[in-house]
């Protein structure tokens, strides 16, 4: 069976309880595939980029899936249909990260690869002076 990662975004409007209640919906027909649901996160409600059919903020939820592709097919097709799934994006893996995936870590622990770049480390801006002196132009160049 494969491994993926799957990404669903519910309305806005829906309960937590009724995010919940889809994340078991969901689990089962992965099950009645003959697959298993890892992790489960929720990552709360959160602003979008953009509306989505007039909604303005979504429930984020991830799960790590092992199952076969018909199963992850079928998940796809009741998302698709429901009214409450805004958007699902699901990702063949090779493996399942362990832990907690970098939405549920806190910032000081991803910046481990050191402090933010400022501005300043990046060297001095170039200025329009920087590019030399302007070539001249011939009077004539377009009237030939």
């Amino acid at each position: 069976m494969a491994l993926y990662e799957h990404v669903f975004l519910a309305r806005q409007d829906l309960s937590p309880q009724q995010v919940e209640a889809l994340v078991e919906q969901y689990k089962g027909v992965i099950e009645a595939g003959g697959g298993t649901v890892g992790r489960v996160e929720s990552w709360g409600q959160k602003s979008l980029a953009y509306r989505i059919q007039k909604n303005r903020k979504a429930y984020f939820t991830l799960m790590d899936i092992d199952a076969p592709a018909e199963a992850v097919k079928e998940v796809e097709r009741q998302m698709g249909l429901s009214e409450d799934v805004l958007r699902f994006m699901t990702i063949r893996v090779e493996a399942h990260e362990e832990g907690p995936s970098a939405m549920m870590q806190r910032r000081d622990d991803r910046n481990e690869r050191g402090p933010r770049r400022d501005r300043d480390d990046r060297g001095p801006r170039r200025d329009r002076d920087d590019r030399g002196p302007r070539r001249e132009r011939d009077t004539n160049e377009g009237d030939e």
